[in-house]
């Protein structure tokens, strides 16, 4: 297990998260949602607290508390006073081997399946998986972090105990802790509480990441709006070339300073349009959406892509500034709370355990140039290769 930690003594409060590498990707389509489904039972109980005892014991303490589950991993924190943070360490490593009991797990199957119905009646979530699994089809990376309807009935009390035993392993885990930490403290008593659990050698896969192109109608009726989606490759999390990639789609589409903005929102004809990086563990995409009236969709696509086409040749200098003047402000806000430098620590470590620490990242950004911006583009081009969108009148 690996423990780490970014110390700040002068912090009121402290954190700590268990951080799984494990996530949809790494799930079989037949257990599609096991990650996720894992995350709630969590929270069901343990061989020594009952579900409403955990809850207890993190409101007694005072402390925030969450988890959550991605394609790439699995997580579970608590923020707190410092001189509790030993108490809310106890509380999650409990957590963390649950009791799995079958009536829970059966129980629990109803919520899930009520949590996938909540999303199926948000247009955009719907047409964003379709499109990924498409996009992505027969790879896990596609795959949907809640599963399906027909995965999660079919689930097994057994498979999930299974999948449990096999990936939430000691040297599949990260510990992040940040704030007001005494480090060798937590250390020892992590020792104490962790090194019961077992080591299996577990691994991701890597297969080589092949993507479908073309063009996506996803019927969903009586829609009074249209959403849009085009999906291109980027850069994987750890190349260096993110933080270019990410500069260019914050001055294409990131905010009311960025071009979508001028051409599509501020001139009435789209409501939202938006473009994003999303760099993980060995691929990334680019992604570029909008949300318009059904009237507009042509000419909201047609401007969209000759944004995205001509944005090599518009940038200018202005542009840079305005983008690493807005990540030194995001920056300082992320490191204000050690909630926040945790979920950060943990997410950088599980994605591929290498550091780099706040300061080191701005300063990469502030160094960026037009070049690095223009090298970016050529070798991860804003063009399209998957386009996919709502279709109203089926």
């Amino acid at each position: 297990m690996r423990i780490a930690c970014e110390y700040a003594p002068s912090a009121a409060s402290t954190a700590i998260g268990f951080f799984v590498k494990t996530g949809a990707r790494d799930e079989t389509t037949s257990l599609m949602g096991v990650s996720h489904f894992l995350e709630h039972m969590m929270f069901k109980g343990t061989d020594t607290r009952s579900a409403q005892e955990v809850d207890l014991a993190f409101d007694s303490l005072g402390a925030e508390h969450n988890a959550f589950t991605s394609g790439e991993m699995t997580a579970f924190w608590g923020a707190c006073m410092p001189e509790v943070l030993g108490d809310v360490h106890d509380v999650l490593t409990d957590i963390l081997r649950p009791a799995l009991r079958q009536e829970d797990f059966d129980a629990e199957k109803s919520v899930i399946l009520e949590e996938i119905a909540m999303y199926d009646d948000q247009p955009f979530w719907v047409l964003y998986e379709k499109a990924l699994e498409t996009y992505f089809e027969h790879q896990s990376i596609g795959h949907r972090v809640l599963g399906t309807n027909d995965t999660i009935n079919a689930m097994k009390r057994d498979e999930l105990a299974g999948y449990f035993e096999h990936r939430y392993s000691a040297d599949n885990t990260i510990v992040a802790l940040a704030g007001n930490v005494d480090f060798d403290s937590m250390v020892a008593r992590i020792e104490n509480s962790c090194s019961s659990w077992a080591t299996t050698n577990v691994k991701r896969e890597y297969p080589p990441v092949t993507r479908t192109t073309g063009e996506l109608r996803v019927p969903i009726p009586n829609l009074n709006q249209q959403y849009i989606m085009m999906l291109m490759p980027s850069t994987p999390f750890d190349d260096e070339r993110k933080y270019a990639a990410s500069a260019v789609s914050s001055i294409l589409g990131g905010g009311d300073g960025s071009r979508f903005h001028f051409a599509l929102v501020d001139s009435g004809l789209a409501e939202q349009a938006a473009t994003g990086v999303d760099s993980h563990d060995g691929y990334g995409e680019q992604i570029a959406w909008a949300m318009c009236k059904h009237e507009n969709g042509e000419q909201v696509v047609d401007i969209m892509r000759a944004e995205m086409q001509n944005i090599a040749n518009a940038l200018t200098q202005d542009d840079l500034d305005r983008v690493i003047a807005k990540a030194a402000t995001e920056s300082a806000i992320r490191s204000e709370r050690p909630a926040g430098s945790m979920r950060r620590l943990g997410s950088m470590l599980t994605t591929n355990g290498t550091y780099l620490s706040l300061e080191e990242e701005l300063h990469k950004i502030e160094s960026l140039t037009l070049s690095d911006l223009q090298s970016a583009i050529e070798a991860f081009p804003w063009e399209p290769h998957f386009v996919a969108m709502t279709d109203h009148n089926t």
